[in-house]
């Protein structure tokens, strides 16, 4: 529903921050990630995701996209609640539960408070295919973390080419020609490549 509130931070705690976007205040749940990032901002953007409960309807917001992603795909596994999820994205950037999920490392996703052993295997039986997938070729510099080609990516599925194919497009772009710097051209060269 809201993609992102852009606007004055006034008030800011490791776990709240009022963001005042013309005049309304929005009351928006961050992780520790996010405040180190925002903590001496006097204004900013926050991308955010609403929770819609019976009793409440709860905004989080996140400094990037990568950890908002994240938050969603962490909220969409069983056992796993809004709680939860801002709590490990408060322990470890988007990248390491990222890596933890898709290298199986239970042990690194037990070590952050309110993950049980079962939980963890949870995590990795049911995100690790989807976020191996999600990420382009391992050898690239920062796979999630690189919105040029994640925003390319998405583009490209979006067209309704598949994420595979779109995948293969991209990383065979940037292996060829690692100086595309415009998402225009990385679009039409990926579709050229397919």
């Amino acid at each position: 529903m809201y993609a992102y509130l852009q606007g004055k931070f006034t008030y800011k705690s490791p776990a709240q921050v009022y963001v005042d976007v013309n005049g309304v205040g929005y009351e928006v749940n961050i992780s520790l990630n996010t405040y180190s990032q925002l903590q001496n901002l006097d204004a900013g953007k926050l991308f955010t995701h609403l929770q819609v409960k019976e009793d409440a309807h709860i905004l989080f917001g996140f400094f990037d996209r990568q950890e908002k992603e994240m938050f969603v795909l962490l909220t969409g596994v069983s056992g796993v609640g809004a709680a939860t999820a801002r709590m490990m994205l408060s322990s470890l950037k988007p990248e390491e539960v990222r890596l933890a999920i898709v290298q199986s490392n239970i042990k690194l996703l037990e070590s952050v408070k309110g993950i049980g052993k079962k939980t963890a295997e949870r995590l990795v039986l049911e995100l690790k295919d989807k976020l191996g997938r999600s990420t382009l070729d391992s050898n690239l510099s920062t796979p999630l973390g690189n919105s040029l080609e994640t925003d390319a990516l998405n583009a490209l599925t979006a067209l309704g080419i598949s994420r595979s194919q779109a995948e293969h497009a991209i990383q065979k772009i940037i292996r060829a020609e690692p100086a595309v710097s415009q998402l225009e051209d990385l679009i039409k060269k990926a579709l050229k490549a397919i």
